[in-house]
């Protein structure tokens, strides 16, 4: 077992700490901004909770971070009081944000000035996910630390793939977000095109999932979809975040994105509707207006 701290307690990480705890047996120090919230989650599951991240950091063999971007990803870990300063020589830091690429080499090169490692480490599975102990993580890094993190990454994950050397992981996860945006956008024209068609969404649901139009989203959203209940899964805030470090990248890279830039659009269309916390599939509400 492991000696580990997490920091960042949200709807992520508050269960992907518990799963470090309980399901894997690992010693956990745990900190969050908010220190009801660390309190609240060392009553729930044990453990001790910590004032700074550096405190947190101080004798870990491992430390999670999963907070909401790039400024605090550089809260929590650089300065007197960040991680970085507590954290032990030839140990790992694992984060779980989804930021930039940008700032995954910029604490990379950090880490590595200091003496141990950094692995960028996002997650993809939503809330359900992250209860479930069922994420995937998208990994970049150095080979030998991924694989002593992976053993204690593997608490919460189905599935966690080295995808190449900093920052890849962050770029993975960017195809991941470009991806879900198309395919709910598609969902969402296909049951708008299906409700003023007058067909039965169950029996149409039940055949064509059974073809190539089968998705994850079609699955998991079409009930809630058809229903206008926008209550389930990852946020439309979150996913205009994410959205915008897509775009950000590609305008980099010199990728092409013009339908990721269309539902990014949309999303702003939702969230002035008044639905900043509904959830990714809220874009057949635009339709339905």
């Amino acid at each position: 077992m492991a000696k580990v701290a997490f920091l960042g307690l949200g709807v992520m990480g508050y269960p992907m700490a518990g799963h470090l705890k309980n399901k894997a047996g690992h010693e956990v120090t745990v900190y969050n901004r908010t220190g009801a919230k660390a309190e609240q989650w060392v009553k729930q599951h044990g453990g001790k909770s910590a004032p700074t991240p550096k405190t947190a950091a101080e004798g870990q063999d491992f430390v999670m971070a999963c907070v909401g971007n790039d400024n605090d990803l550089r809260e929590v870990t650089l300065g007197a009081n960040g991680a970085f300063a507590g954290m032990g020589k030839g140990k790992v830091f694992i984060d779980h944000t989804t930021a930039s690429a940008e700032i995954a080499r910029e604490l990379y090169a950090a880490a590595k000035k200091g003496g141990f490692d950094f692995i960028d480490a996002p997650v993809s599975g939503g809330q359900a996910g992250a209860d479930n102990g069922a994420l995937t993580v998208m990994c970049g890094g150095d080979s030998e630390p991924f694989s002593r993190a992976e053993k204690v990454i593997a608490a919460y994950a189905r599935a966690c793939n080295l995808l190449g050397s900093t920052g890849s992981g962050q770029l993975s996860k960017m195809v991941n977000q470009i991806c879900i945006a198309g395919l709910v956008q598609g969902l969402a024209e296909g049951l708008h095109f299906a409700q003023k068609s007058g067909l039965d969404i169950e029996k149409l649901i039940a055949t064509i999932s059974k073809g190539a139009a089968q998705s994850w989203q079609m699955e998991n959203r079409y009930k809630t979809m058809a229903a206008s209940k926008f209550d389930f899964g990852f946020a439309v805030d979150w996913m205009r975040k994410d959205l915008g470090i897509c775009l950000g990248e590609a305008r980099k890279n010199g990728a092409h994105l013009p339908i990721t830039a269309l539902v990014d659009q949309f999303y702003s269309e939702i969230q002035a509707m008044g639905g900043k916390r509904w959830d990714t599939s809220s874009l057949i509400a635009l339709l339905n207006r």
